[in-house]
């Protein structure tokens, strides 16, 4: 504690130097970004070309190119030189640069108006390769032969030059070649094209059986219903295979993945001779999981590599790495041992060995070096509030640190894995891009930038560490507002999320914060922020705390933080607020029925308030099954604490919301009606789970007024 006064007693005294300096306060509008110039500056398009060691980037019109040895770039490519090869080639023109996608030194492609267009260097020549629908999406191209495989509505085309087949035929209520089970365990598409551009793997999802919930549309003069799919938690879910196409044969076959048709199927890999396609079986219950092959050809199982089981739930969220140069080999990336971290597998289903360990995890796997005996990644190794990249040496585990600048950090490795294009922010560094060697030494710098916010009034934030009831240590993140005087007494917002895969507090730019929490501080609002047990990258047993009876330890845990504001001079402990969104809109409602003595004022956007409504694949994950766990269920249903409802309390919802639907809130809003308990109630027409555009705006407004006229 006599740091912390020591350390805000050194901010007094910086204050009239700070304040001399900085006299801008953020508007509602740029709150939601509508000023770029707030932001770092960055470097558009920047990227390794193909396999070799050179760079490029977008300034302006001109794509620049250079290599990690020089000091100099030159001119590749300007906007004008593009569009007289565009002129000659489709009679087109740009008003600027597209999105190019490099396929070596020499080629490269990007889109017009969704015609497919090839660039060749050094020629400058440009070639139509081909024009998809207007209502193409999930747009997927082989970097060879440019194949591309697309889907209209529901159903799924390949296209090859102007030829384009229909792959499936399938009527409403089947859909193809898109993600599936609600874009949970990592999947984020629904194509996958075998290494030798021959054979395409796809979803195919039936939800036929699934109950329809009606979104409705006001925006006409007669509402028109939209209906969504929507599994909820205990009901039935849909239904999904994997077909592959064989683009020599034009015909599809389905893997057999077997009974109950209610499983989930994530890690969708090929093997690198496109023979075989493995993917993780899940079952619904999510606490046993089997990885398995499939021949590609006749789409019978070839084995079961190995099984993972959990008495709480297993999560695949990553597909098999093959190591280069030894297609009977590939790294597995797990939780098993309580973190995540990389396994090394043969494909008969032998376990070579764990490669990594330790009390830290893996986020994000970068590729391998040209010879296969390097993997790049980026993990929590140093600390759960970084992210950095390393190299591993397979044959030895030897781990080297690469980013050698402490922050948060997004790496891309080059080809031969000599180099690495890094950028990274820490809480003094709003971004720095630079060109690391694999021996983490820094070769050039390429940009560096000064603060976007220099003129902004901007609060001291602090990170430290509380600790729980079993002695967890939990993140927490103070912002005080700029011209604060430790004299004074201040009314506390407590910002919350909570729920597993997101961190709120971060050793990155603002320390994770975002600007409407440094405007709420700007109208003299300390702000508060406490990553509780559920929260991500802390390892499973924190994860896991929350399995059977979501909102019990998060509250316990934010309490902690409650705790420590009250023991703070310069905390007014009759004006302590909560506001959060999604699960954080669930956290914010649950705070204030459980401790209406110590929230005055609470809202809660497109908050979850009854857990049977939310759907099945994330909700079953960390409830179970509603007739396994009813206490559970009962005891995380907030119209179950409407009664205790005292003081302000404002719900938002989007009419339009597919994700936590629209039922909740209204069920919560007539609960209250029926105890006699006075809410404040808005809602968003036309909007989904966010309050997205011009609009946020308001909703920015909307929620500090609330605040400013209750707290």
């Amino acid at each position: 504690m006599r740091s912390h006064h020591f350390l805000f007693s050194l901010v007094a005294l910086l204050l009239p130097l700070a304040i001399f300096s900085q006299t801008k306060t953020f508007t509602p509008e740029e709150v939601v970004g509508l000023n770029s110039s707030l932001y770092s500056k960055n470097l558009s398009q920047l990227q390794w070309m193909g396999e070799i060691e050179k760079y490029t980037y977008v300034e302006g019109n001109v794509i620049l190119v250079s290599n990690p040895k020089s000091k100099n770039n030159d001119t590749l490519l300007t906007i004008k030189q593009l569009n007289e090869s565009l002129k000659a080639s489709i009679s087109d023109s740009l008003i600027r640069l597209p999105q190019l996608k490099w396929l070596d030194a020499e080629k490269g492609y990007f889109f017009t108006k969704n015609t497919l267009i090839l660039l060749e260097l050094p020629s400058i020549k440009t070639k139509k390769i081909t024009q998809l629908p207007d209502d193409a999406a999930n747009i997927t191209v082989t970097p060879r032969t440019l194949r591309v495989a697309y889907t209209v509505l529901n159903n799924l085309y390949v296209a090859e030059g102007e030829k384009h087949v229909q792959i499936t035929k399938d009527s409403q209520g089947i859909v193809n070649g898109q993600s599936v089970h609600r874009n949970e365990f990592g999947i984020d598409n629904g194509i996958f094209w075998s290494p030798d551009e021959l054979k395409l793997a796809f979803y195919r999802m039936d939800e036929t059986m699934v109950t329809s919930y009606p979104l409705v549309d006001i925006s006409q003069r007669i509402a028109t219903l939209k209906e969504e799919k929507y599994p909820m938690a205990g009901m039935t879910s849909h239904q999904v295979t994997l077909g592959v196409y064989d683009i020599n044969n034009s015909k599809t076959i389905f893997l057999e993945t077997g009974t109950p048709a209610e499983q989930y199927l994530t890690s969708v890999s090929w093997n690198p001779e496109s023979s075989a396609v493995y993917t993780a079986i899940l079952n619904r219950d999510q606490n046993h999981m089997k990885l398995k092959c499939f021949d590609a050809i006749t789409g019978q199982e070839v084995r079961t590599l190995f099984e993972e089981k959990d008495a709480k739930y297993v999560e695949p969220s990553h597909p098999l790495f093959f190591i280069p140069g030894k297609p009977d080999q590939f790294i597995w990336i797990s939780d098993r041992d309580g973190y995540d971290h990389f396994y090394h597998y043969s494909t008969d289903g032998t376990l070579i060995g764990q490669i990594t360990s330790g009390e830290w995890m893996i986020t994000d796997f970068l590729g391998f070096d040209t010879k296969g005996t390097k993997v790049f990644f980026q993990s929590t190794k140093e600390s759960p509030l970084q992210q950095n990249t390393y190299a591993l040496e397979l044959k030895s585990s030897k781990i080297t640190r690469l980013t050698p600048d402490k922050g948060t950090h997004r790496s891309q490795v080059s080809k031969s894995g000599a180099y690495v294009i890094d950028s990274y922010s820490n809480a003094e560094v709003s971004r720095e891009i630079q060109i690391l060697d694999s021996k983490s030494n820094k070769i050039k710098s390429l940009l560096t930038t000064d603060n976007p916010l220099a003129d902004y009034k901007m609060g001291r934030t602090s990170i430290f560490q509380l600790t729980a009831d079993d002695g967890t240590v939990l993140n927490s993140r103070l912002i005080l507002p700029f011209d604060f005087d430790p004299s004074k007494k201040y009314p506390v917002i407590v910002y919350v999320y909570g729920g597993p895969h997101a961190q709120l507090i971060t050793e990155s730019w603002l320390n994770g914060a975002n600007f409407y929490l440094h405007y709420l501080t700007q109208k003299g609002y300390i702000v508060f922020t406490l990553d509780n047990r559920g929260s991500d990258r802390r390892g499973k047993i924190f994860e896991q705390a929350i399995h059977r009876q979501v909102g019990k330890v998060e509250l316990n845990d934010q309490m902690k933080g409650i705790d420590y504001l009250k023991t703070l001079p310069y905390v007014d402990a009759d004006r302590i607020g909560v506001d959060g969104w999604s699960y954080g809109g669930f956290m914010s409602i649950n705070m204030k029925l459980s401790h209406p003595e110590v929230f005055k004022v609470a809202t809660a956007g497109g908050p979850v308030i009854d857990w049977n409504y939310y759907e099945i694949m994330y909700g079953e994950r960390y409830m179970d099954h509603p007739d396994d766990n009813k206490d559970g269920y009962n005891a995380s249903n907030l119209l179950n604490k409407v009664k205790q409802l005292e003081g302000k309390l404002l719900v938002i919802h989007g009419d339009s919301d597919p994700v936590v639907v629209w039922q909740n809130s209204l069920s919560f809003i007539k609960k209250c009606v029926d105890e006699g308990k006075l809410v404040d109630y808005f809602v968003y027409p036309g909007h989904e789970h966010n309050v997205r555009g011009k609009d946020r705006a308001h909703l920015i407004k909307k929620i500090t007024t609330y605040f400013d006229e209750n707290l």
